[in-house]
């Protein structure tokens, strides 16, 4: 196996993996919309481990600049992370800080370490390129499970050894990163309720509230029209 970026080796694409996601997380308008942008303007920090042709993991981020206080943090969580580290690159603005928007494993190789490989990787790049500030609107996958509980209350559920219930919470955790708190609206995404049964294998009849799979939080349908807004939680690395 090896560590490469798209900056050194632009033939291999992390898109490969977005088979792992809920294909409603693929429709966020503002990711979609900038997604050219982030793979122009930071290929650097689009970590991924291959072996061979195979894709096996990876980790992507941005640059932009945080000041250190939660106040500061981005607006929005993940879409706001890639508004502002777009907005701030076009600008001349110099950035301070690294902030990775999301980390997947190939469903295989799931419980290898392999997102802690790219983690660590992503954060060593980040400190050789003088980012010396590291954050993560994390997607809690178990979150899932519990669509009606607040992010707020979800960050304090922890087990007998103090390390979080969330598998992917845990795995920052362990790499030394820190709950800082809910990333309210970190990725908003809108559509009929026909493009939603599409995304979900679901029906929306009626007006109201869903739990749909792979939701964080509910779906919310008025005359036809669902909107998600996922709440995401901001970890602290360095």
């Amino acid at each position: 196996m090896q560590i490469v970026t798209t900056g050194d080796r632009p033939g291999f694409s992390s898109a490969e993996l977005s088979g792992e996601w809920p294909l409603f997380v693929l429709k966020d308008p503002v990711s979609n919309q900038y997604r050219e942008a982030v793979q122009r303007y930071f290929p650097q920090y689009d970590v991924l481990v291959v072996d061979g042709d195979d894709v096996l993991a990876n980790a992507v981020a941005v640059a932009l600049r945080w000041d250190g206080s939660v106040a500061g943090l981005p607006e929005g969580g993940y879409d706001g992370a890639i508004v502002r580290s777009v907005r701030e690159h076009e600008s001349g603005v110099e950035p301070d800080t690294l902030c990775v928007l999301a980390a997947t494993v190939h469903g295989d190789r799931a419980g290898q370490g392999l997102a802690g490989v790219v983690l660590t990787a992503l954060r060593e790049r980040a400190v050789s390129h003088g980012l010396h500030r590291v954050v993560v609107p994390v997607r809690p996958m178990l979150k899932a499970s519990y669509p009606l509980t607040s992010m707020a209350d979800f960050a304090t559920w922890t087990r007998e050894d103090g390390l979080h219930l969330d598998p992917w919470i845990r795995t920052h955790q362990r790499l030394g990163a820190t709950i800082v708190g809910p990333a309210e609206r970190s990725m908003v995404v809108t559509g009929t309720a026909a493009e939603w049964q599409k995304w979900t294998g679901m029906r929306f009849p009626q007006s109201g509230e869903y739990v749909v799979p792979g939701g964080l939080d509910l779906v919310r349908f008025q005359d036809g029209q669902g909107v998600y807004e996922e709440t995401n939680l901001w970890m602290r690395h360095l």
